[in-house]
């Protein structure tokens, strides 16, 4: 999952992004409004948290925005206000949740795990799709009982490609949603190749289904029925 904390206190910052990439979590940062919505300009993310209180004007500021260009992305929000009017004017905004600073970082990431099931999946914890199970919150696939052995970006290219079936994904949106700003800099896509070669075996080998569709010139698409 990729998340962009929009925070302008650094050590917060930190210790956020700290907390989540070990959890297993894609992370960009923004300090100001500015620098956020350049980046929702030109990425998209699975959720954002949000401090309303910003050197350059209110986060609420924003909401509107990010639900406009992108509005499965979740949003939560993060602020030392702790007044009700803040919170109920956020989520009539669209936000989808509020934590009050200070707040403990593992219930953030249970806020943040609810909120992505609930948008990408309907809140279901346990997706069935043909011979596959997956339990997105624990990072696991199986086929028939039988586990799949992925590796991060495996699994997070499985995400994302279930979050969008039948969607034709280009290399760029692949390569930016794994590796964000740092796809930037690639001379080639030739590794999302590869992180999809190894998905696409691996998921066969398990149960004999190609779920991949290569589109010519574009990308790679992904049938959730069994053909």
């Amino acid at each position: 999952m990729k998340i962009l904390i929009v925070e302008d206190e650094s050590d917060l910052r930190v210790t956020i992004i700290n907390f989540l990439e070990v959890e297993g979590y894609q992370c960009e940062q923004s300090e100001t409004l500015d620098q956020a919505s350049e980046k929702l300009d030109l990425h998209s993310y699975d959720c954002l948290l949000l401090d309303i209180g910003l050197p350059d004007g209110n986060g609420l500021d924003l909401i509107k925005k990010i639900k406009t260009q992108h509005p499965n992305t979740g949003i939560i929000i993060i602020s030392a206000r702790n007044s009700f009017d803040d919170k109920i004017t956020g989520l009539d905004l669209g936000a989808d949740d509020y934590v009050s600073k200070p707040f403990n970082l593992t219930e953030l990431n249970s806020r943040i795990k609810s909120v992505f099931r609930r948008l990408k999946f309907g809140g279901k914890q346990e997706l069935i799709i043909g011979k596959l199970r997956i339990l997105p919150e624990y990072r696991q696939v199986f086929a028939e009982d039988e586990v799949v052995l992925l590796t991060k970006k495996e699994f997070d290219l499985f995400i994302f490609f279930i979050s969008n079936p039948k969607r034709v994904l280009t290399k760029e949106s692949i390569a930016e949603h794994l590796w964000g700003d740092f796809a930037d800099n690639a001379d080639s896509f030739d590794f999302v190749y590869s992180q999809i070669k190894n998905l696409r075996r691996k998921l066969f080998e398990k149960t004999g289904i190609d779920y991949f569709q290569n589109v010519y010139g574009t990308g790679y698409s992904f049938n959730a029925n069994e053909e």
